[in-house]
């Protein structure tokens, strides 16, 4: 077609660096990336929540790349990775730059999509400063916000583009430069999260070195030691799923060169609050087996120990097993200076003392715990610590005190619920149902419902309401079932039959009583006492007044062997109920007076408002009965 005179435009699609080869011609137009909402109508229904953020997020907005990598998702059962045609377009543009700005783009790569100025110059032989304004105007790259003060940081404009660049890399030349970024984090980075990060370069190049043929034993324990420690940090801040992942891997560079208890022990601990007590029990029992085909004999009692615990939570096995083998260990561990297991015998000697109702023993299995945590590089104080002040016999107030001077965190979320429940003995509930509430939102985000409503249902209990009682240890008991967590179901059961006695809905309370008998070890004191007063309280309704009494008096008797005032206190009033009903007027008041001295000792002062009305309505039946 012949033109004269006439205006033409000429419009047309081309790659950016169509302006790098003709700079005289004008460039009226850039295309960007799809807005995050108009890329995600690219993606067909059929794909799943996650499947869609991984493709969205890889393909930054290009909606070839989306297209393309959709294909590719489902041809390959919905795994994300790059098409080999979107491979070699890309490698063909970094093929266009020179060797310097290629050099610099590679070495960002191994950073990750966000890389820093500081990171590439120390990976890069030259300088870096020009390259990086290039690959900017190239839009290879683009400005980002730092994470580290004082350097300049950018983000690879696809995330596509930092994996192709990063695997145009040699095997040995990524190992060398994992190797040399993690020690510049080291030196430059002030990081929460430094362990880990700089793990995962460690066990990248440890990794290449393996795949190699050149295996670096002292490269794979750098690796494990940081992202052991950060499985560590995660587990003390109740992150379990973060914890088992960093563990695992702090574990695989080093199985196949030595056996570490302590590390695969602190993973079958993650496995167990993470809600996998059977994978737990299985690392444990694996642990010990190989601790003894090695001549261990201290790593093997502590690995079976800790299998043992794991099997008592399962209900299955006994409390007396988990003490026997906890006082055969502490010699063993003892002997071989190996406080990380004097720790972990110490925990298991605490948890055996919690089944017994012996908390001010708690407390020092706790402190003998926490000191030899110390001696190998852990800070945190134990839960167990803060859950004894409550449940043991010292004052509410004192306890709340000596909770200050603790070395815990403050928003720790069961030093949170701790507080909650002694601020609640003391009536100060403004204070503490904001802290149980913060507690257990967060620990119902990291762990399930089981603990993080327990708190909830004590404070609603210590103020009387027993319908909101009720309702969450209704959804603790589910949660404990749900979980196959036997003995956590055993205290929980009969702590629901007691709520529903309060309302008066004794045949559903006395399902769960039964329930509390029927998984309980024989020597967890709790729940024997707990059942027996529950169904003390159900029988009396019946009119059964001689087995109640037997019941309700055979739970106090159970718990004087315990130092938990209050718990004494609740089995007493149980009492002064059965005896009340069954006309026993005198006996019922000395018992209810006798559950106000404990109380008081306490400083349950929540318990003393509700239990002092029963004894003065008592006291003046009797005096109307000498009257007449």
């Amino acid at each position: 077609m012949l033109s004269s005179g006439s205006p033409i435009m000429l419009l047309c699609l081309a790659r950016p660096d169509l302006s790098d080869r003709r700079p005289r011609w004008p460039v009226a137009l850039r295309l960007e990336p799809l807005a995050e909402e108009d890329a995600d109508q690219l993606i067909p229904e059929a794909a799943s929540g996650e499947l869609r953020q991984r493709i969205g997020r890889a393909a930054g907005g290009n909606p070839l790349f989306l297209t393309e990598m959709v294909a590719m998702a489902r041809d390959s059962g919905g795994r994300v990775a790059v098409p080999p045609n979107l491979q070699a377009l890309l490698a063909a543009r970094l093929d266009q730059l020179d060797a310097d700005e290629r050099s610099v783009l590679e070495r960002g790569a191994v950073e990750g999509e966000i890389f820093h100025r500081g990171a590439d110059q120390a990976l890069s032989p030259q300088g870096v400063r020009m390259q990086l304004v290039t690959l900017v105007r190239k839009q290879l790259i683009h400005r980002d916000q730092a994470q580290i003060p004082g350097e300049d940081a950018f983000r690879f404009h696809h995330l596509l583009i930092r994996d192709v660049a990063y695997e145009s890399l040699p095997k040995a030349t990524r190992a060398e430069s994992h190797v040399r970024l993690a020690a510049w984090l080291e030196e430059r980075a002030r990081l929460v999260e430094l362990d880990e990060i700089v793990g995962y370069h460690l066990e990248q190049a440890s990794r290449y070195q393996q795949e190699l043929g050149r295996p670096d034993a002292a490269l794979a324990a750098r690796a494990s030691e940081r992202l052991a420690a950060a499985g560590r940090r995660a587990i003390r801040r109740n992150d379990y799923r973060s914890a088992i992942g960093l563990l695992e891997r702090a574990v695989e560079p080093i199985r196949s060169e030595r056996l570490d208890v302590a590390l695969e022990m602190d993973l079958a601990l993650a496995l167990g609050l993470g809600d996998d007590l059977r994978r737990g029990v299985e690392v444990a029992e694996a642990v010990a087996e190989r601790a003894r085909a090695a001549g261990d004999r201290a790593g093997e009692s502590v690995a079976r120990l800790g299998a043992a615990r794991r099997h008592l939570a399962l209900g299955e096995t006994g409390l007396d097993d988990v003490e026997a083998l906890a006082r055969a260990a502490l010699p063993l561990v003892e002997e071989a200076d190996d406080h990380a297991g004097q720790m972990r015998v110490w925990r298991a000697l605490g948890d055996v003392a919690n089944y017994h109702g012996r908390f001010e023993e708690v407390i020092r299995a706790a402190e003998k715990e926490f000191h030899h945590s110390q001696l190998v590089g852990g800070s945190a104080t134990p839960a167990s610590l803060a859950w004894a002040l409550a449940l043991g016999p010292r004052p509410a107030d004192e306890a709340l005190r000596t909770l200050d001077t603790l070395p815990i965190e403050a928003t720790d979320p069961e030093t949170l619920m701790v507080r909650a429940w002694l601020l609640a003995m003391l009536t100060r509930f403004d204070q503490a149902w904001p802290l149980a509430r913060q507690a257990s939102s967060r620990l119902a985000e990291r762990i399930g419902w089981g603990t993080a409503n327990l708190t909830l249902a004590d404070l609603a209990t210590l103020e009387g309401d027993h319908e909101t009682a009720a309702h969450y240890r209704y959804q603790q008991c589910h949660w404990n079932e749900t979980q196959g967590y036997r003995s956590a179901l055993a205290n929980a059961a009969p702590d629901l039959g007691r709520s529903l006695c309060a309302l008066e809905r004794y045949g559903e309370a006395e399902r769960w009583a039964k329930l509390g008998v029927e998984l309980c070890d024989e020597h967890d004191m709790y729940p024997q006492a707990r059942s027996r007063q529950v169904q003390a309280v159900v029988d009396a309704h019946r009119g059964r007044h001689g087995g109640a009494e037997a019941l309700a008096r055979e739970a106090a008797a159970i718990l004087e062997n315990t130092d938990m005032l209050s718990v004494q206190a609740d089995a007493l009033c149980d009492l002064g109920k059965v005896l009340q009903t069954a006309g026993k007027t005198t006996e019922a008041a000395a018992a209810f007076d006798e559950a106000l001295d404990r109380y008081r000792r306490k400083k349950n002062l929540a318990m003393v408002v509700q239990v002092r009305p029963l004894l003065d309505g008592l006291r003046e039946e009797a005096v109307a009965r000498t009257k007449r």
